[in-house]
């Protein structure tokens, strides 16, 4: 039997600028005061409010920030302590940033899932004191012995450090020697002092006094799908649906959706997000393009669930049983993929819940029960539900329903319209399920104001939906990149859908081909989860006329899609989704959200960012750097200068590196300042991969 040591397991982190562990031995409480010797605040990642806990993704790395300072020229230091879920306790060195605000900040990349600890620690850095005193007075001849006695002490200190290896403490002992031995003039003594080896002695095990503890933190890691995905969606029952003799069409079926299984995999996404799958109401039932008057064999809206069939526990027997639907979990897990499902809290008004449960909605003067608005839509198909009469024994109910879909395979929801229902009840409901399945995965519908859709975030869900449908200027996207990585990256992960069966911009209906390409690149390189909805890869683009979605709307019928006819005719934009997600997965950047740098162009069309993973932090060991440079008018040649700062990966100003296109295969050699030709109808966008020396 082999026991597995702290030493041998593997890291439950990765780090650029871990340090030996050592305890905290300085630390004086100062009981009369608040304000400790060295102050430390503005710590991240932290949430705003306090009330709950940052996140992260397995393998997301993770700035960790703080301000700290003292009083006078001496100089201090900063440690991060991290307390993994295992029990693993590491230490990491801050490094500061000189800006003037006393901000100080390190990266780590937690492997471990579950509830990390973390704790800031700041203290007097004694030898930086004296080596930055030193370097400065010993050149300029002034005090010169004093200063060379002064860090022998320090050295004689460090030697009686029995952590210290031993061939460092030897080194240090002699240099001690060589600092109070006259024989050695002061050019040699300011080599000492100069020395990056010794400096990296203390870099790595700082003579500290005057230690200042921190408050410990907590930050939730949750699996990598949290944060990391390519979703898809389709609605099951158009999947391998049939026009018959009479005119009408024959539902598709999970057994026959499980045959595009293969196809959806083949493009790269590892996600399928289904509609509603249950019995769909027959009251109030919408017809095509949202119509009041259905005919015989529409199907509905799968939004407005429930009938004598069932409710949000029941499928819609069009589709099959409860057993065909786990063998479509499992035939799609086969594929490498994950089932999501809809979570709509809501009933059509012949759903079960409405004769047993009329409390659960609300009745109006009239005695009639309040259907679904948002002006100036309206869903006379769909009642939605009251909180407020009996919160508990809804509540139940809709723990109840989650419970039994996971009970089935299912392990992420899609949430629709988390806006409309009680933070409180999110927050219960997802930490609930959360306790007993730290895998399950919330995606909030949240196409709200932004307190709300934040508030959301931080009240549990693991995903959001995001503005990024209506951000499509330069300037726009600019703008929404930076936020996403920097104002909300601690709570809130995006998931960029390029569109949805509710949404179709004008920026899709009137971009044509290159439209669609140039959203769905910035969406699959800006964030490390992205969506596709079904029929994206076929441009469809006509617009129900005075909406914002697609005419024929697949909510309200079934889609008769040929897909490999429109391939072999060159007319689908799959071959480029599949060239997008094997970018994702080969380039460890691009599944990061907080490392995006804008760059500029001299173009009002011309976007351009980089994405950045050091090798420290790479799950490969070597660095990864993108750019992406797209040209956001989908109705023009551009050509332009762009520029870059290029210490962003390291590269001086000026310094010329190769790139390829990973999209066309081309190379080039670029510089700081390049000039770029995109023409919208042919390539508009260049993903490239900035080659590195190994």
């Amino acid at each position: 039997m082999v026991t597995t040591t702290r030493a041998t397991r593997p890291l439950s982190w990765r780090s650029i600028s871990p340090v030996p562990v050592r305890e905290a031995t300085d630390f004086q409480p100062n009981r009369t005061t608040a304000t400790p010797r060295i102050p430390v605040t503005l710590i991240s990642p932290a949430v705003p409010g306090g009330s709950f806990r940052p996140s992260a993704y397995a393998g997301e790395i993770v700035p960790f920030r703080a301000v700290a300072f003292r009083e006078g020229h001496d100089l201090i230091g900063v440690h991060v302590r991290l307390f993994a879920p295992s029990g693993d306790e590491s230490l990491h060195r801050l490094r500061a940033l000189h800006d003037g605000f006393d901000r100080w900040e390190t990266a780590v990349t937690p492997l471990e899932e579950g509830v990390w600890g973390f704790r800031f620690e700041a203290f007097a850095d004694d030898f930086a004191t004296w080596e930055h005193a030193a370097d400065l007075k010993i050149a300029a001849g002034v005090d010169a012995a004093l200063m060379r006695e002064i860090g022998a002490r320090l050295f004689d200190r460090a030697v009686k450090e029995k952590s210290r290896p031993i061939t460092e403490r030897r080194r240090l002992e002699s240099a001690a020697v060589s600092l109070r031995d006259s024989a050695v003039d002061d050019d040699a003594a300011l080599e000492i002092v100069r020395d990056p080896s010794i400096a990296a002695f203390f870099t790595a095990r700082p003579l500290t006094s005057l230690m200042t503890l921190g408050e410990r933190h907590e930050l939730l890691v949750e699996r990598e799908r949290a944060g990391v995905g390519a979703w898809y969606e389709f609605f099951p029952r158009s999947e391998g649906a049939r026009r018959v003799k009479d005119g009408t069409i024959k539902s598709g079926t999970f057994r026959t959706a499980m045959k595009r299984l293969p196809a959806v995999a083949a493009m790269g996404f590892d996600v399928l997000y289904l509609p509603p799958i249950h019995p769909i109401g027959r009251l109030n039932r919408k017809g095509p393009n949202n119509t009041l008057d259905p005919k015989p064999g529409d199907p509905g809206s799968p939004w407005a669930i429930g009938s004598d069939e069932g409710g949000h526990d029941a499928i819609h027997p069009d589709l099959g049983t409860l057993a065909d639907f786990r063998a479509f979990v499992r035939a799609a897990r086969a594929e490498g993929i994950e089932v999501a499902l809809d979570l709509a809290l809501q009933a059509a008004p012949d759903h079960p819940w409405v004769a047993a449960h009329p409390e659960w909605f609300t009745t109006l003067p009239d005695g009639t029960i309040a259907y679904a608005e948002n002006p100036p839509k309206k869903y006379q198909d769909i009642y939605p539900i009251n909180f407020d009469n009996d919160p508990e024994g809804f509540s139940a109910e809709a723990l109840r329903v989650v419970r039994h879909w996971i009970a089935q395979g299912v392990a992420i929801f899609r949430v629709d319209n988390p806006h409309t229902k009680p933070l409180q009840f999110w927050e219960w409901l997802i930490s609930t399920v959360n306790a007993e399945r730290p895998d399950v995965v919330f995606l909030a519908e949240a196409f709200s104001r932004p307190a709300v859709m934040q508030s959301l975030a931080r009240a549990g869900f693991q995903q959001s939906y995001t503005y990024f449908t209506w951000r499509n200027t330069k300037a726009e996207l600019e703008e929404f990149l930076t936020g996403l990585a920097t104002e909300t990256a601690d709570f809130l992960r995006p998931n960029l859908f390029v569109n949805t069966p509710d949404i179709l911009t004008e920026y899709l209906q009137y971009g044509g081909r290159p439209g669609y390409k140039i959203r769905a690149a910035i969406a699959a390189t800006g964030a490390p989860t992205y969506g596709v909805y079904a029929g994206y890869e076929l441009y469809e683009n006509v617009a129900r006329p005075g909406a914002e979605e697609n005419i024929d709307n697949e909510k309200f019928e079934y889609k008769l899609r040929d897909w490999a006819a429109a391939e072999a005719r060159g007319d689908s934009l799959a071959p480029y989704l599949t060239r997008l997600n094997q970018i994702r997965r080969e380039h460890p950047a691009l599944r990061q959200l907080r490392n995006i740098s804008v760059h500029w162009s001299d173009d009002d069309a011309i976007l351009v960012f980089s994405k950045r993973i050091d090798a420290a932090l790479s799950p490969s060991g070597h660095a990864d750097t993108i750019i992406v440079v797209a040209n956001v008018d989908p109705h023009s040649v551009r050509q332009t200068m762009v520029h870059l700062d290029t210490r962003v990966w390291g590269v001086p100003s000026g310094t010329p590196f190769e790139v390829e296109d990973l999209i066309t295969g081309e190379h080039w050699t670029w510089s700081d300042h390049n000039f770029v030709r995109l023409d919208a109808f042919t390539e508009p966008v260049h993903i490239l991969h900035v080659k590195e020396s190994r």
